[in-house]
């Protein structure tokens, strides 16, 4: 992590409650940690799937900060649950393929080489967040939406694609990029090609019942910041500004 100005949060600073899926699980506990290393509030951030981190929030449990893919903090925003002047893009997180660790690499130079590895594979993996729902409206464009279903596996949310390839329970396995490469036992391929235009943008947020708004802002501003890049890079991602 880069260095940065010291921050001199008020005496007795609360402790911040946040929410995050998984997907951006590492880079949030790194930044979290580096945040309170240059003298920011304590941070306790808690990743669970995405969905059911979005219903959390939904349903008025009380979390300060809310880091979710944008178009699931802007669905949220619309509703009043977080403060949509708030919204901060932090990462854009490419999609990536998993085959087991002795499985021959599909190719993916192109989005007709990943449709002939879909084609072929028995038993396909997607995750419950935007990712496996954008790719699943992918394979239903490409006319490939029945077979698939027959051999798709979706593991429950919180539960990593990449664990079920490494079991070979799963042939094929798309997951978000930083969702994939701390597992072992699994080959990681490489992204999906650019033209799929497969890459989720994930964003921070103020919850709006939170009473540490200002304090959230200074998070996600750190966040933001060019002193995360390298943690950002770490962990699979790219900033998004």
């Amino acid at each position: 992590m880069s260095a940065s100005s010291p921050i001199h949060p008020p005496a007795a600073a609360p402790t911040l409650r946040g929410i995050s899926s998984m997907a951006t699980r590492l880079l949030l506990a790194e930044l979290a940690q580096a945040w309170q290393a240059s003298g920011g509030e304590p941070l306790l951030i808690e990743s669970v799937g995405g969905v059911d981190a979005a219903r959390r929030v939904a349903a008025g449990e009380p979390f300060d900060a809310v880091f979710l893919a944008r178009d699931a903090l802007q669905r949220l925003a619309a509703d009043g649950h977080v403060c949509v002047d708030s919204i901060v893009d932090l990462v854009r997180s490419p999609v990536a393929v998993a085959v087991p660790a002795h499985a021959a690499r599909p190719a993916l130079d192109s989005a007709a080489d990943v449709r002939a590895a879909v084609q072929q594979a028995r038993r396909i993996g997607v995750s419950t967040g935007p990712s496996g729902q954008a790719l699943q409206r992918l394979f239903d464009d490409w006319g490939l939406g029945e077979l698939v279903r027959q051999r798709l596996v979706v593991p429950p949310p919180g539960v990593p694609v990449g664990s079920l390839v490494a079991s070979e329970d799963i042939d094929l396995g798309f997951q978000q990029l930083s969702e994939l490469i701390h597992i072992p036992g699994i080959q990681l391929v490489g992204t999906l090609p650019p033209e799929l235009g497969l890459v989720t943008v994930f964003a921070g947020a103020v919850a709006c019942r939170s009473p540490h708004g200002d304090a959230v802002r200074r998070v996600l501003a750190f966040m933001a910041s060019p002193a995360a890049d390298e943690a950002k890079r770490r962990q699979g991602m790219e900033p998004a500004r």
